[in-house]
């Protein structure tokens, strides 16, 4: 789990799998998932194996405002570890391009240092 997402104990225990989950779900605009894009800003998993999750995207007018809180309740619900999901879109803090990943970087033609 990257270092800049808040997470609980359950959900860094997780992480890897959540991780591959959330980069299973692109910005259809960028071409890049929302996970190296850097839009997953808190990750909770509770005693009950339901996960609370927060998050931005690069701004308002995004068209995948709409489909990816659904693509990301499918995907995470498919854990064992994870029952249900509830997502929450904020913005602020505003979404900032130095959350995008290395990988992310370079997926989208941004120098690498």
């Amino acid at each position: 789990m990257r270092d800049d997402i808040k997470v609980n104990d359950r959900a860094w225990a997780l992480g890897d799998k959540i991780a591959e989950k959330l980069e299973t779900i692109y910005d259809d605009e960028l071409g890049v998932d929302i996970y190296n894009l850097g839009f997953i800003y808190e990750v909770y998993v509770d005693e009950n194996r339901h996960c609370d999750l927060v998050l931005s995207f690069s701004e308002m007018g995004c068209s995948c405002l709409e489909e990816v809180p659904d693509q990301i309740t499918a995907a995470l619900t498919q854990l064992d570890e994870i029952d249900s999901v509830a997502v929450k879109v904020v913005w602020s803090p505003a979404w900032q391009m130095t959350r995008i990943s290395r990988y992310g970087r370079m997926a989208l033609g941004i120098s690498v240092h």
